[in-house]
């Protein structure tokens, strides 16, 4: 395509295949009325290996180079990317690289003088005047954001043709991180560990976890792809800190020992010098699924989960149960420092893993997940130091907690949950024997806050997906259920709570009828009941409150909140004790609040020509906000009215859940 007025015109070619993204975006930026320049596609940490592996494709073959005679030299074919990418004008601004680009040729960092493959001495031309060269930048906004460039440099080892960024479930760990880890290594086997401690990563992928240490004669790297120990070794011809004999293949779930190099077989094999390894990795997180109890694919399909099932039990559905299962066992007495997930501490499908696995924690930091590149979800990615030799049962310990700048932020206990009942032992308690006449249906999954979004009360007669807890509402255990819904949304999920588990509570709460009916309160507020399954039972307001056009069909809920039990066209609705569920409820100011903002909503909704009498609050939400072309709600309306209105009942809960989260602690559902 060409963009330019009569005087100026410049081309810019896309393959309409590879480059799909990159054209609509394109298109979407630029072919705009009156837009006479253009946007280019920015460059930042997340895209930078993608567009290297265009690059090879696109400009790598017009550049004059013998690439293995460069490769002898420690220069890679991304040293020449890393040229055009912190470039301006075609002038690379960063110095410090084995490459620099100098408007029409490259040059050689001044410092190498081997034999380089370069064509012309230190200087390497293009074969096509440079013509794809101009092409490919043509479309991308060069440099990058200088936030981002010694990060893209620092991982100069991604830049190889080979896919090594993600390997099954496995992520490299940030240098922040990497050096944060050394320095606790440190503060518990003193500043000397390097010297008198043997370092091994089972899992080492390119072996970023272990930049930075100095003793390469007591440091092993072994991965299970081969194209990684390829990748280490060429980073040895680099500068890394290794020693090639110390880097190989090694599948730590499926191969023997026997299969280790004679010195680190010589370690295994010594009781004493055991005590002195250091396996330190950041294992993959491949894991099993909660849902329905099983390992994902090919989880459960290793040597080491067959010998060792029936010891891990559940853990064993997940690989990096099976790696510190594996060195707990077969290296007794080792020191294991790990990146993982909070799983080996308070996940209850661990207990079992904890009853075999005794080791002391010495130290413990949590870190965002966030800050893990290609790693979903946000949740705690804990760092800790196990002493093997020291059996202890885990119960609880203190972490330092780190935001995602790397800054200490505070100290969290983590409790082991082993033989705790949970919050769902409580709503089953509260829930058997109910009537068979429903009004509602509670779905939830697990017992921790990572599971937040899959709670919701919805409609009786929708259909149901496999897995997960499922609930029917009766007028028995309508109060519990709006308990155990209220007390897990009242808290914001967050990357740190988010393996926090609920628990059964005390028995406080049976005797706090403003607690329980602030409950009640918020969930009338926040369920996702539609009149188009059935009957609504959820509407917490008189016709005449919110100038109804019409009768509702039901008015179950505030027949409930004044203790008075429905007959007309319901005299089989409840069982014959239904009188004892049938109390006035009194509510605090802020839950009257909420009433008041909910109830101006309601009436503004009433007055619109084509309502719905019946109406829920989802139904209300879906009138004023729409859908939009993949049929996901729309967050605002163009009503600003409706945008008030339900912007102070989103006020006036939040002041209610703040309420409510003391009496979580209080009660018992959490830990603090």
């Amino acid at each position: 395509g060409e963009r330019g007025g009569d005087e100026s015109r410049e081309t810019y070619i896309f393959n309409f295949e590879k480059d799909e993204k990159e054209l609509r975006q394109f298109i979407r930026d630029n072919f705009i009325i009156g837009k006479s320049d253009v946007t280019k596609t920015r460059i930042d940490k997340n895209n930078f290996i993608n567009i290297y592996n265009r690059w090879l494709e696109a400009v790598k073959p017009t550049i004059a180079v013998d690439w293995e005679l460069a490769k002898k030299a420690g220069i890679i074919d991304g040293d020449f990317y890393l040229a055009d990418l912190l470039s301006r004008e075609n002038e690379t601004l960063k110095e410090k690289l084995f490459v620099l680009l100098r408007s029409n040729h490259y040059v050689l960092d001044k410092k190498i003088d081997v034999a380089t493959g370069f064509f012309n001495s230190k200087q390497a031309d293009f074969i096509d005047r440079q013509k794809a060269h101009a092409q490919f930048w043509a479309i991308y906004e060069r440099p990058p954001l200088e936030e981002y460039w010694d990060y893209i440099i620092e991982r100069r080892d991604l830049l190889v043709p080979q896919d090594i960024r993600e390997r099954k479930g496995s992520f490299f760990t940030p240098r922040v991180w990497v050096e944060l880890s050394q320095q606790y290594i440190a503060d518990v086997l003193g500043k000397n560990w390097q010297d008198e401690y043997y370092v091994w990563d089972c899992a080492a992928g390119t072996g970023n976890l272990l930049a930075g240490l100095t003793n390469k004669y007591n440091i092993w790297a072994s991965t299970i792809d081969k194209a990684d120990v390829d990748v280490m070794k060429d980073r040895i011809d680099n500068g890394a800190n290794l020693l090639e004999d110390h880097v190989f293949q090694f599948d730590f779930l499926n191969d023997d020992f026997s299969k280790l190099p004679q010195g680190l077989q010589n370690i295994i094999n010594n009781p004493n010098l055991r005590k002195k390894l250091i396996v330190y990795i950041n294992p993959p997180y491949v894991e099993g699924d909660s849902r329905i109890g099983k390992g994902r694919k090919g989880t459960q399909e290793t040597k080491i989960h067959e010998k060792y099932q029936s010891i891990f039990g559940k853990a064993g559905a997940e690989i990096s149960a099976q790696f510190f299962g594996r060195m707990y066992l077969e290296i007794p007495d080792c020191i294991i420092a790990a990146f993982s997930k909070m799983n080996f501490h308070v996940a209850p499908n661990y207990e079992g893993f904890r009853e075999f696995f005794l080791a002391k924690t010495e130290r413990m930091f949590l870190i965002p997940s966030m800050t893990f590149d290609n790693v979903n979800g946000k949740f705690p990615i804990s760092f800790k130091i196990w002493n093997t030799s020291k059996k202890e049962r885990f119960k609880r310990v203190s972490a330092d907690v780190y935001d995602e700048n790397g800054r200490f932020w505070c100290k969290k206990k983590i409790t082991a949950y082993d033989n705790s009942k949970y919050i769902s032992d409580w709503l089953e308690e509260h829930t058997k024997n109910i009537s068979a006449h429903h009004i509602g249906h509670l779905a939830s999954v697990g017992n921790d806050f990572q599971n937040q979004t899959a709670l919701f009360i919805d409609d009786v007669d929708r259909k149901r997906k496999k897995g997960g807890r499922h609930t029917m509402i009766s007028v028995e255990n309508l109060i519990v259920c709006s308990i155990y819904f209220a007390v897990r949304k009242v808290i914001p999920a967050d990357w740190l709570n988010d393996r926090d588990q609920f628990l059964h509570p005390n028995k406080k709460w049976e005797n706090d009828t403003e607690f329980q009916n602030d409950c009640l309160a918020y969930t009338l507020f926040s369920n996702n009941i539609q009149s188009k399954y059935g009957v609504n039972h959820w509407i917490p307001f008189l016709e005449g409150e919110v100038n109804a056009r019409d009768q509702f069909e039901s008015h179950f809920m505030m027949s409930f909140i004044n203790g008075k039990i429905i007959h007309n066209g319901y005299s089989d609705l409840f069982a014959q004790d239904a009188k004892k569920f049938f109390t006035r409820r009194k509510f605090s100011a802020e839950a009257k609040a909420a009433f008041t903002a909910g109830k101006k909503l309601w009436t503004y909704y009433h007055s619109q020509p084509r309502c719905n009498v019946n109406a829920s609050l989802y139904d209300i939400r879906e009138h004023f906000q729409g859908r939009n072309a993949q049929g996901k709600m729309n967050n605002q309306s163009e009503d600003e009215t409706y945008n008030e209105l339900i912007a102070d009942l989103r006020a006036a809960l939040k002041i209610l859940a703040e309420k409510i989260e003391p009496k979580v602690y209080e009660y018992g559902f959490l830990k603090r």
